[in-house]
């Protein structure tokens, strides 16, 4: 896409894209990994080291309180690369199972999602003992579209996307999660879906290459119903989504 490494960094982190990510990450990414009914977990943000000032500082202030967020910053290598050093890393001597999942940083995941995650895992136990890997993948979620006028919402059945499924790797191994094609990890991994229980929503908007956007049928205002279940089973909140897209809406127009 870019033909160098300023080219790509000037494009990362032009204000509008910055503003539009940081507001996703802040209302639907943040609140639903803080809130974790099972806290043992590690979640990594990997950023480049060039990141500007004024983003890093806002970034570490708004994760403070997180205590399994760690920010990490990597050297521009390709993405898999970078990404599979960052988990190597925080993975140590590596003696251990790991469960690893990843997330954009404009999805959320369901605040049961670590917990039903190791249930999922320790239930399989007879089932994967041949097998060095196995997903564990919920396909049910909500495709969310997020502006100053609140929440729209539409539910869907996809299966193998990113932000709906985690991976269990035996000690040692060389490979992570994220040196696959999340659509395609039941090609080498058996797999254990969960087709029931809502566990992600999906952001659509401009920045995204989810592609959600060129569906027909297009979100809806949430429902009151929707709304409460968001705040029970994700922790996200309209409200909140209001403030601080309203806010960038200010912005832009009194800039």
């Amino acid at each position: 896409m870019h033909d160098t490494v300023e080219d790509r960094e000037a494009y990362l982190y032009q204000p509008e894209r910055m503003n539009l990510r940081f507001n996703h990450f802040e209302t639907l990414t943040l609140p639903s990994i803080a809130a974790q009914r099972d806290p043992r977990f590690s979640f990594l943000v990997v950023i480049g080291p060039r990141m500007p000032k004024p983003y890093l500082d806002r970034l570490h202030d708004i994760t403070a309180g997180v205590e399994q967020i760690k920010i990490v910053a990597m050297e521009p290598v390709k993405h898999r690369y970078a990404m599979q050093a960052a988990i190597k890393e925080e993975l140590g001597e590596d003696t251990g199972e790991s469960l690893q999942f990843r997330l954009d940083d404009d999805d959320a995941v369901g605040v049961n999602f670590v917990r039903a995650i190791r249930r999922m895992a320790r239930q399989a136990g007879n089932l994967r003992k041949p097998w060095r890997n196995m997903v564990f993948e919920f396909s049910k979620g909500y495709e969310a579209a997020l502006s100053p006028e609140g929440i729209r919402l539409r539910e869907v059945q996809i299966p193998f996307l990113a932000c709906g499924l985690a991976a269990l790797f035996k000690p040692g191994a060389k490979k992570t999660i994220m040196n696959y094609g999340h659509h395609k990890l039941h090609e080498t991994m058996p797999t254990l879906i969960d087709p029931g229980m809502p566990m992600y929503i999906r952001a659509v908007h401009a920045d995204n290459d989810s592609q959600a956007s060129d569906r027909q049928d297009k979100p809806q205002p949430a429902t009151r119903e929707q709304l409460d279940l968001l705040r029970a089973k994700f922790n996200v909140d309209e409200a909140q989504v209001k403030a601080v897209f309203g806010a960038q809406a200010v912005l832009r127009d009194t800039a």
